[in-house]
C-alpha cells in the first residue's frame, strides 16, 4: 500500500468512504444494536451475552489477527493458527491476510505518509475506521504477507471472511430469537469494532510515552482495559515482536495471560519476551522530548 493510494482513496471524500454499498451492513449492525436494546431493553442475561462475546471475539483479534498473524510474536500448529483466523472473522474486521498485511505496513510508516490508519497524517475518524470502511482499499498485498498466503486455507478465509459473521448472526437468532440477535451479536460486534479501532485512533493521541519512538504511539492504561492488553501502544511501538504489550507487572494484559495458559497447555508456544534491556532502555526518556500529536479531531 503506497502512500499515494491511501491518499487517493481519501480524496474520494466521505460518501464514497462511509457511505458506499459496502457499509450498508456496517451501519446496519449499529442500528440492529441500538434499536435492538431499546425494544429488548435491559436485562443481565443480555448483558453476560454481550460480555463474553466481546472477550471472547476481543481475544481472536488481539491475539490472532495482531500478535500472531502480525507481529509473528509465537508459534503454534497450522490447525491452530485456522482457528486463530476463523475466530478473528467472527468481529467483521476483514479476512487475516487483509488485517495483518495492512498492520504492517503501519509499522512500517507509522505516523508517516502512507501509514492507512495515522490519526496524524489523516485525522481522527479516518484513522478510527474509514480505513476499514473504504471500498478502494479492499485489495490484500499478498506479498506483505507471504509467510501465511501460503496456506491455501487461510487464502479462503481471506476472501470469504463475511461467512463466519453472517453465521454467528443466523445462530444468534436461531437459538435466541430477537433478543440473542441482538446481544450476543450485534452488541458485542459493534463494541468489538470500536474496541479494536481505539488502537488506532486514540492510542496516538491520548496516553504517556515511554519511549522514544517515530510515531506518537502512547501507553494508555483504559485503553489496555478495553482491549484487552493493546492500550500499551507506546510499549508495542518500541518492541513489536513481543507477545506481552504489558512489559510490567502493573501492565494489565489479557491478551498475554491467555497466551500463557494456552502455552501451558501446548496449544502456543515460543512466546516472545522482552529483554531487560529493551524494557529499560529510554525508561521516561520519551515523554519531555516528545512533541504532542499534531492531528486534530476533524471529520474528513
Amino acid at each position: 500500500m503506497s502512500a499515494n493510494a491511501v491518499q487517493a482513496a481519501q480524496a474520494l471524500g466521505w460518501r464514497r468512504t462511509y457511505l458506499n454499498v459496502l457499509t450498508i451492513p456496517y451501519w446496519g449492525v449499529h442500528i440492529l444494536a441500538l434499536v435492538g436494546v431499546a425494544i429488548t431493553g435491559f436485562s443481565w442475561w443480555g448483558i453476560a451475552l454481550a460480555a463474553m462475546g466481546y472477550v471472547v471475539r476481543m481475544f481472536f483479534v488481539t491475539g490472532g489477527y495482531h500478535r500472531y498473524f502480525s507481529h509473528r510474536s509465537y508459534k503454534t500448529s497450522r490447525w491452530f493458527q485456522f482457528v486463530l483466523a476463523l475466530g478473528a472473522t467472527f468481529t467483521a474486521q476483514k479476512g487475516p491476510l487483509w488485517w495483518a498485511a495492512h498492520h504492517r505496513i503501519h509499522h512500517k510508516l507509522s505516523d508517516h505518509p502512507g501509514d492507512l490508519h495515522s490519526v496524524v497524517q489523516s485525522g481522527f475518524w479516518w484513522a478510527h475506521h474509514g480505513w476499514i470502511l473504504s471500498r478502494d482499499l479492499e485489495e490484500t498485498d499478498l506479498s506483505r504477507i507471504k509467510d501465511f498466503a501460503k496456506y491455501r486455507e487461510l487464502r479462503w478465509l481471506n476472501t470469504y471472511w463475511m461467512l463466519p459473521p453472517v453465521a454467528l448472526g443466523v445462530l444468534s437468532f436461531l437459538l435466541g430469537g430477537f433478543h440473542g440477535l441482538v446481544w450476543a451479536f450485534a452488541v458485542p460486534t459493534v463494541l468489538n469494532w470500536h474496541g479494536t479501532f481505539t488502537i488506532n485512533s486514540l492510542s496516538h493521541l491520548w496516553g504517556n510515552r515511554r519511549y522514544q519512538t517515530t510515531d506518537d504511539s502512547r501507553n494508555n492504561p483504559v485503553l489496555a482495559i478495553i482491549t484487552m492488553g493493546e492500550g500499551w501502544h507506546n510499549n508495542h511501538h518500541h518492541y513489536q515482536v513481543a507477545a506481552r504489550q504489558g512489559f510490567f507487572w502493573w501492565e494489565v494484559d489479557v491478551t498475554y495471560y491467555i497466551l500463557r495458559a494456552l502455552a501451558a497447555v501446548g496449544m502456543v508456544w515460543d512466546l516472545h519476551g522482552v529483554p531487560d534491556h529493551v524494557m529499560e532502555d529510554t525508561v521516561d526518556a520519551g515523554e519531555a522530548e516528545r512533541p504532542a500529536p499534531t492531528a486534530t479531531l476533524d471529520v474528513a
